[in-house]
């Protein structure tokens, strides 16, 4: 079994290193670079306006870091008085980390999950602030205005996507006898699918493919990709653990 990784540092190379540790072979090749967000101008401000039991959601450990570094420089204190919530586990532990609170975070990892938190069910009235990404779904947002929420977005981190040779890459991949790939959002999958040249598309469907939800595991049976395991999480100690299985059995 030969592994892609396409997450973004630092995290496709920590779980390359773990799967080579564990005699599995890894290439990483991120198909998007992260850097701070236009939103975070706003941030000190946006905290400062939420009120005692209002709602702050993370949605990644990317906008929990760059929310936590530029409020470091500007020794901004995240608020004590918050319901802190996060999309999945490894984000949770990232923002109770930088914020020294208790953070809620469903068992089922994705937005569906998190909007049946008791929490958010009950948000009519209550101030929301979402940590995101430049972009991405919807969902929590509308959901939320739709529960009689009042809403607002910070950017905290912005996805630049890289300029790559697809065919050029794809022909060194099958070369490298690539049969497993790990794709932890649907942006990626829907990027990597379009980087691959027709003639090489054939390929990618028969590879083996690890995502983390059942919603982009929809996607990429819609797509095409037959040979689809859903891990449950986008965590390296997930996927490692799920790759490890699989390496071992085949």
């Amino acid at each position: 079994m030969t592994v892609l990784i396409t997450r973004p540092a630092p995290h496709g190379e920590a779980l390359a290193q773990a799967l080579a540790a564990k005699g599995i072979k890894a290439l990483v090749q991120p198909l998007l670079t992260i850097a701070p967000g236009a939103g975070l101008l706003t941030l000190g401000d946006q905290l400062a306006r939420l009120k005692k039991g209002d709602c702050l959601i993370a949605v990644s450990p990317h906008a929990v870091k760059m929310a936590h570094t530029y409020l470091t420089e500007k020794e901004i204190c995240w608020p004590a008085s918050l319901h802190y919530v996060a999309v999945g586990q490894q984000t949770a532990a990232t923002l109770a980390d930088a914020c020294g609170q208790h953070v809620e975070a469903p068992q089922q990892e994705d937005s569906e999950g998190l909007l049946a938190l008791p929490a958010l069910m009950t948000a009519a009235g209550r101030n929301v602030l979402i940590l995101r990404g430049n972009g991405g779904r919807e969902l929590i947002f509308e959901t939320l205005a739709e529960r009689q929420a009042h809403v607002s977005y910070c950017e905290t981190y912005a996805r630049h996507w890289l300029a790559l040779n697809g065919a050029v890459l794809s022909q060194q991949w099958q070369q490298q006898n690539v049969d497993s790939l790990v794709v932890t959002s649907g942006q990626q999958l829907e990027y990597l699918y379009r980087l691959i040249p027709a003639q090489a598309k054939p390929w990618l469907m028969t590879c083996h493919l690890l995502v983390p939800s059942e919603r982009i595991a929809r996607q990429a049976r819609d797509i095409g990709f037959r040979h689809i395991t859903t891990v449950g999480s986008a965590s390296n100690a997930t996927l490692l653990a799920t790759l490890s299985t699989t390496g071992t059995t085949g």
